[in-house]
């Protein structure tokens, strides 16, 4: 590993009211000056380990090789939870083992990308020298990253983990021309992000028995025939379905909040038909 300069994420529950972030960051500081912290978000809703396990497998893959990316979503904090290191290709994640690494594992699955390396947080030379039962990213996250971002190597954080834990996420469904999946982020537009990707909808559309097709979008009452490439292509209040950033298709209202305007929420089913 190369010493730094290196760059850290946080990602946490902890808003920004308080004054956990900043004291996280100044750990890191004392630890390594020349590193460069990036907030990823600290508006995880409290305890949600679905939440941050999108935001971090939606995000890690903009940031350079060698990155460190701290997640302290960690509702079992001062339990028997295991603290762990993983690393895949090149990037590092320094948090709790208790699902947070879900669709980044899925992702690795189903590209074909390189393994994780995971050990379990156990040398207490690189934690705070006293560490409190309620705030494990101050007294042993920030400063394990710290200091792997000055090149300690896994090795010497913990021995090897061959597993983790994962959650229990459902993978869309293709079956006689119906695509299912179900919603699993709404975000702060309100706009309901799904886990179909665009890819998904490819193999649907590549499925066609010929001619021309049609296709539903469905989640709770609501019925869209068709695919928008921008939101404005929808009249102003009107409900729409559109690939977003992140690759996936996403429920929306043009220029309003689909969550509240159409009652749809975490989990939701959605199904996307064709008929041929």
């Amino acid at each position: 590993m190369n010493a730094s300069p290196r760059i850290i994420t946080l990602t946490t529950d902890f808003g920004t009211s308080d004054a956990y972030v900043g004291i996280m960051k100044g750990v890191i500081l004392r630890i390594n000056p020349n590193v460069q912290i990036v907030d990823l978000t600290h508006a995880i809703p409290p305890q949600d380990i679905y939440e941050a396990a999108f935001s971090i497998g939606a995000a890690h893959s903009y940031f350079p090789k060698g990155t460190i990316h701290i997640i302290v979503v960690d509702p079992g904090v001062g339990s028997d939870r295991r603290a762990i290191v993983s690393r895949t290709g090149g990037a590092f994640f320094v948090c709790p083992d208790n699902g947070v690494l879900s669709y980044l594992l899925q992702s690795v699955k189903n590209e074909g990308g390189q393994p994780i390396d995971s050990v379990a947080i156990q040398n207490s030379a690189y934690f705070l020298p006293e560490v409190s039962n309620t705030f494990h990213g101050r007294d042993i996250f920030s400063p394990v990253a710290a200091h792997l971002s000055l090149g300690v190597s896994l090795d010497d954080i913990g021995p090897p983990v061959q597993t983790l834990v994962q959650l229990p996420i459902q993978v869309p469904e293709l079956t006689d021309g119906t695509l299912t999946g179900q919603i699993v982020k709404i975000d702060r537009f309100g706009n309901a992000i799904t886990n179909i990707s665009e890819t998904a909808i490819a193999r649907l559309k590549s499925a066609s028995t010929g001619g021309t097709s049609t296709y539903e979008i469905r989640v709770g009452s609501v019925r869209l025939q068709r695919f928008n490439r921008a939101y404005a292509e929808s009249g102003i209040g009107k409900p729409l379905a559109i690939i977003g950033s992140s690759g996936l298709l996403e429920i929306a209202i043009n220029a309003g909040n689909a969550k509240e305007g159409l009652g749809i929420k975490w989990g939701d089913p959605v199904v996307v038909q064709r008929f041929d």
